[in-house]
This record gives structure tokens, C-alpha cells and sequence, in this order.
């Protein structure tokens, strides 16, 4: 695999996890909430308003484009286990941005993740 190619996976990869934060940024602004037929327009209101919800479509949006530029390098076999990386990054962006639990078998799982996108990354 290229440089190129890599580096397009990589970056499609962590605005999939600068997304993902930003989504549990705004819904955390937000708060909790139920669905109820009362509530669907304020809170879809409030959805579509948060800047963090905003922006994290604006990623997914991004990462959408990367994301056509990698498999027309990358054969889909390939690059698509690859965005397992974002379960790593985005494990150790929750523990440090929103205090989420941290544990041994986390630990061990991440360890495995990073074991299998250094085998997929080298076939």
C-alpha cells in the first residue's frame, strides 16, 4: 500500500472518530432526552442547531469523499479493515475527553485491533 493511499484510509478514518466526538460532545451539551411525539421538533431542532452536531456531519460528509479517493487506490479487502483504527483512537479520545471507563479488557481488545491492521496494512 502507498503512502497516499494510507494516508487517505488514515485521515477518512479520524474525521470518522473527530465525528463520532463530536456527536458525543453535542449530545452531552444537549442532554438527555426521550423520543416522544411531543418532542420530536424541539429536539430535532436542538439536533440540527448544536454546532457540534454540525460539524460532525461536516466530517462524516469529508470523510465520505476520502473515503471514495482510498478505494479507487486500495482494494475494499484491504482499506476497509483498516477503519478499525477509529475504535482505538476514539477508545482512548473517550477516556480522555469524556472521562469513559478504561479497563483491562479494553486494553487487551485494542492491543488485538492494532495487531490485525498491522497484518491487513502489510497483505
Amino acid at each position: 500500500m502507498s503512502l497516499i493511499s494510507f494516508t487517505l484510509i488514515f485521515v477518512g478514518v479520524m474525521l470518522n472518530v473527530a465525528a463520532q466526538l463530536l456527536i458525543k460532545a453535542g449530545t452531552n451539551t444537549i442532554g438527555y432526552f426521550e423520543f416522544s411525539s411531543e418532542n420530536i421538533l424541539p429536539i430535532g431542532w436542538k439536533l440540527a442547531t448544536e454546532w457540534h452536531i454540525i460539524s460532525a456531519m461536516g466530517c462524516y460528509a469529508l470523510s465520505v469523499l476520502i473515503w471514495i479517493l482510498a478505494l479507487s487506490r486500495v482494494q475494499v479487502s484491504i482499506a476497509y479493515p483498516l477503519l478499525s483504527m477509529g475504535y482505538v483512537v476514539n477508545a482512548l479520545a473517550a477516556w480522555y475527553l469524556f472521562n469513559e471507563a478504561f479497563n483491562p479488557a479494553k486494553v487487551v481488545g485494542i492491543g488485538v485491533i492494532i495487531l490485525g491492521v498491522v497484518i491487513i496494512s502489510r497483505a
